[in-house]
């Protein structure tokens, strides 16, 4: 018995054959269904003003769904990506004066995370400020730390709990100390001594 062909499912009514519902762009996946301008902020380094910015380079339609775009669209907001710092100006990169090359660029996809842990560990090496702050897991930027960022047992209303909670464990461990405790024998008593009595006074001579 030979089974059935799979036929694909039909796409509703208004929707495109070529549609696709995943659009896959600078090595992450983006939802088709999303307009243009919005499903490029799903890569991580790209907001909503480097998507405008692509947008209207690339001369796509700004609320034109993902899924809509041709292939040559995609690959041109791709390479407009990748070349962002010669098409923009410097101060809408996100890698400005780059401390080891001095050059402005846009960093997009995995390479945000690593470029930001790469400068954590070098300030973690060099021992300035931040560096320190970022090593001991305490605010980097000035904040305040008397009521927010507190760690350890004093987190404000907790510490009422967990003293009653520290109370109740101590007094369960010093009952079970005391029921554990053997009973000693009790000391045995010799026999009982007879009292002392005190002298008796001499009488009084009579004059």
């Amino acid at each position: 018995m030979t089974a059935a062909p799979i036929t694909p499912p039909t796409p509703p009514e208004g929707v495109d054959k070529d549609f696709k519902y995943i659009v896959r762009l600078a090595d992450t996946d983006l939802d088709g269904n999303r307009s243009t301008v919005y499903g490029l902020t799903r890569i991580t380094g790209v907001g909503i003003r480097i998507a405008e910015v692509l947008v209207a380079r690339a001369g796509v339609q700004r609320m034109e769904k993902l899924g809509n775009i041709k292939d040559d669209k995609i690959l041109e907001l791709e390479n407009l990506l990748k070349n962002l710092a010669d098409i923009a100006p410097p101060w809408i990169l996100n890698r400005q004066h780059d401390f080891w090359t001095g050059e402005d660029s846009h960093l997009y996809g995995p390479d945000v995370q690593v470029r930001v842990k790469d400068d954590v560990n070098r300030m973690r090496m060099i021992r300035c400020y931040k560096g320190v702050r970022h090593e001991t897991g305490q605010k980097v930027r000035g904040q305040r730390t008397r009521s927010n960022g507190r760690t350890g047992l004093t987190v404000g209303v907790l510490r009422k709990d967990l003293k009653a909670q520290i109370a109740e464990k101590k007094a369960e461990e010093e009952g079970k100390g005391k029921e554990e405790k053997p009973a000693g024998k009790a000391p045995e008593k010799g026999p009982a001594k007879a009292p002392v009595k005190a002298p008796a006074k001499p009488a009084e001579k009579a004059t």
